[in-house]
């Protein structure tokens, strides 16, 4: 590393999953560290998970696997060239995971802090640090780094309600995030106010839409312009295809006001657990529902739909919802906390109850969408949404520097002193609790994961740990 790279800030972000899962915790912070890149006044490191062959089976589409982690890399920049117009100016490492089935999640094996070496590590951001946390066994991320940011993508609270004795779960779910999450975090972004409340945390949505979703806008802004009609077909919802995703309440709006919205065609897409009961439900309406294989938001196929029905309140703030903005549609949503964010756009309707999505359906059936002005766009925009984070996490205050505090001692060093500090013990506590196999797999963490394996490490060229560590504070 040069010295003038050393003096640049270091931005390490680590995310739970990758390309070609095209899960917003893929996609998102792939263009943020993209954006951040953009202008060269800082070092960043996209962190993904890397998963054995067999793993990859169970989680990628298409049957698309990758021999090696460089075979990943290649695709993941083939994917983001196509999408944006400037060179990639970022790098891209790799740490150990499974996949977890009965969660339907990407989980760390191992201190996957490691992917960054402690001479480099100057900031983190994880992206979704209760799940990048819940199981971790190793250095505490503030010592490591001298700056530690969380951005809180999902509703795992809601998710949870939705299962067998939910309440319970969520409840307990609650305090481990915020354990884990105030241990290992100095500051915390929540995208809208859908997550769970956080100490210092502020709400702010620091995601963008993929530039393509705008240029599509703006040739359906000129179709307007020119008096022509810009958009031939009426109503869809794309979304994966489980209940939780919208689906449930989607269908039962549809199934309880058949009357009212009489004549109505709508169109599905999605790929999911729940496809086939999806299906099931759809057929026994009176309406035409026509349910469709997932397909990207971006195809051509989706650019004449006029109306974007989205009634999901799981959501954080719903990607989907955004790109159907920037393409220029409307959209008719539930009047909830993880819209809040699109309520500034003229194209948004909101409702409240089952009369209300019917005449915000119905009255957007019948009229034109609005065209965006400039700065709305602009809002929609990655350039924007950088911004808000740069702005959000406080990163321009904070240089090289500034920041070099001290480095401070790995995870125990201050052991000595560990009753003086709360936060120490109690992430002592979790590096106890997470470093035996019994009570990582009680709290739910894949069987085997507090060590890479000997396939993980041959993929990774990490050195094979025969037997889980149980280092002191002070080795630690």
């Amino acid at each position: 590393m040069t010295k003038q790279q050393q003096q640049k800030q270091h931005i390490a972000i680590f995310t739970t999953a990758s390309l070609p899962w095209l899960t917003g915790t893929a996609v998102n912070p792939l263009f943020r560290v993209a954006y951040l890149a953009k202008d060269g006044q800082r070092r960043v490191t996209l962190v993904i998970p890397w998963l054995t062959l067999n793993h990859q089976k169970l989680v990628y589409p298409n049957n698309l696997t990758f021999a090696s982690p460089s075979h990943q890399e290649a695709y993941v920049r083939r994917w983001l060239e196509d999408r944006v117009s400037f060179p990639l100016a970022f790098e891209i490492r790799f740490y150990p995971a499974k996949f977890a089935t009965d969660k339907r999640s990407i989980l760390p094996v191992g201190d996957i802090s490691d992917a960054i070496p402690d001479e480099e590590a100057d900031i983190a951001v994880l992206e979704e640090p209760e799940h990048l946390t819940w199981f971790h066994h190793g250095k505490k991320w503030k010592t490591k780094f001298n700056y530690v940011i969380g951005i809180v993508h999902t509703n795992y609270l809601e998710y949870v309600k939705r299962e067998k004795q939910g309440r319970l779960k969520a409840f307990l779910l609650k305090y481990l995030n915020s354990w884990v999450v105030g241990i290992y975090c100095h500051k915390v972004i929540r995208l809208s106010d859908a997550t769970q409340e956080y100490p210092k945390s502020i709400v702010c949505n620091v995601h963008g839409v993929n530039p393509k979703f705008l240029e599509i806008g703006l040739k359906k802004l000129e179709q307007q312009k020119l008096h022509e009609q810009a958009f031939t077909k009426g109503v869809y919802y794309i979304g994966k295809m489980v209940w939780s995703k919208g689906y449930k309440e989607l269908l039962k709006l549809l199934k309880k006001h058949q009357k009212e919205l009489a004549g109505l065609e709508v169109d599905l897409y999605g790929s999911g657990e729940d496809s086939e009961e999806i299906k099931e439900a759809a057929r026994k309406l009176d309406l035409t529902v026509n349910v469709y294989p997932g397909r990207d938001h971006a195809d051509p196929l989706f650019h004449d739909y006029k109306v974007f029905l989205n009634p999901s309140t799981t959501d954080v703030v719903c990607t989907t919802t955004a790109e159907a903005l920037a393409m220029g549609k409307i959209v008719v949503c539930a009047d909830h906390t993880s819209n809040e964010f699109f309520k500034q756009f003229p194209n948004c309707r909101v409702y409240d109850d089952g009369k209300g999505f019917v005449r915000a359906t119905l009255k957007a059936l019948g009229e034109q969408p609005s065209q965006l002005t400039e700065q709305q766009r602009h809002e929609l925009s990655w350039e924007a949404a950088t911004q808000r984070f740069i702005s959000a996490s406080d990163l321009n205050r904070l240089s090289r520097a500034d920041s070099n505090l001290s480095k401070r001692s790995l995870f125990a060093s201050s052991s000595i002193s560990v009753g003086k500090n709360l936060e120490d013990m109690s992430a002592y506590i979790h590096f106890l609790a997470s470093g035996y196999e019994t009570s990582r797999t009680a709290f739910g963490a894949i069987p085997g994961s507090l060590q890479p394996d000997e396939e993980l490490c041959k993929d990774l060229g990490l050195t094979l740990k025969t037997t889980p560590s149980r280092k002191s504070l002070k080795e630690d």
